[in-house]
């Protein structure tokens, strides 16, 4: 009997694991990938094409196979919005660090804009482990400047796990200072980025919303448009694609810095949890520059769940409760 998704979100993420199915982790170097896929089917890739400034995971999938992220740029074919050309797949970075612009870089930029834009540069595959109920895939970056100096050193882990009714990805990324002080601004274009497809966009009065269905809830009961800007523990995003009803959701890690993070949430499609948006989400009332001294490092933790249904705000919070609970 297939169990539903809402039934496995209250057993909680110890059982998703041990319900989970097998996950296959295929490094494919020459091709400038990893596949990811869960009981022989798709689920995603880590990609680094020449064409992109980072290294992202897209597109992520349902466990029905429904794509959750937005085609473009990768794949033009689809009929999406094709603003934003940096926002692909899932990925972390930052609008300035030490006064480079990580987070808007893309092939789309102005040549004049090129020397004040940061890249990262996929270095090296650590690890790529599968198993019966989860896989992993470890790697390196660096953080570079136009000069092709690195700022910073990241070491990345992703833990993938699915059952029949979910998928769920674990990142845990160490940046470390190579050697001079680094700042991230406090702005509000980061870090940790989905950008969703058009059926889980908030509806606009102002635009066609057909097939757009999608509402962001924050663990604090905000919703909506009121949930950019705010604090919280995790925020679900849910909505239906392909007429498949489905909830997305990023939680955040009380080992986090900046924790609870500040909520780049967009009706557009940008689902971002930043922790050092804070002046911006303040309207300049706080102010937060955050710093990694030569040598230090820091570390971040978040979840992401894709639900098959429409999953409760107490749901999630369990969800969240077994992953700060969790060890690393």
């Amino acid at each position: 009997m297939r169990i539903p998704a809402v039934v496995l979100l209250l057993m909680g993420a110890v059982a998703l694991g041990a319900a989970g199915q097998c996950v296959q982790v295929t490094p494919n170097e020459s091709g400038r990938r990893v596949d990811i896929t869960i009981d022989g089917k798709p689920f995603t890739s880590y990609i680094w094409p020449t064409t992109l400034k980072k290294p992202v995971l897209y597109p992520l999938r349902s466990a029905t196979g429904t794509v959750v992220t937005r085609g473009f740029p990768p794949d033009a074919a689809r009929k999406e919005p094709t603003d934003h050309p940096h926002h692909v797949g899932l990925w972390f970075n930052h609008g300035d660090v030490n006064g480079l612009d990580f987070w808007n870089n893309s092939d789309a930029i102005k040549k004049e804009d090129a020397a004040k834009m940061g890249t990262i540069v996929q270095q090296k595959i650590v690890a790529a482990k599968s198993g019966a109920d989860h896989g992993e895939l470890a790697v390196e970056a660096d953080w570079m400047t136009p000069e092709d100096k690195p700022l910073l050193r990241e070491q990345t882990r992703f833990i993938f796990r699915g059952t029949p009714d979910s998928r769920t990805i674990d990142r845990i990324t160490t940046l470390s200072a190579v050697d001079q002080r680094v700042v991230f601004k406090d702005i509000k274009e980061g870090m940790l980025g989905i950008r969703v497809t058009r059926g889980l966009q908030q509806p606009d009065p102002k635009q066609d919303n057909t097939g757009v269905t999608g509402e962001y809830i924050s663990s604090e009961g905000l919703k909506g448009n009121a949930v950019w800007g705010s604090r919280g523990r995790w925020t679900l995003l849910g909505g239906t694609v392909d007429g498949e009803p489905i909830t997305m959701a990023i939680l955040d890690n009380p080992s986090n810095p900046g924790f609870p993070t500040y909520w780049h949430a967009r009706g557009y499609g940008l689902f971002a949890a930043n922790p050092f948006g804070v002046k911006d989400f303040t309207q300049g009332k706080e102010e937060l520059n955050f710093t990694i001294e030569p040598g230090k490092s820091a570390t971040f933790k978040y979840r992401i769940l894709i639900l098959s249904g429409k999953a409760t705000p107490a749901q999630v919070e369990q969800q969240y409760k077994a992953f700060a609970a969790a060890g690393s």
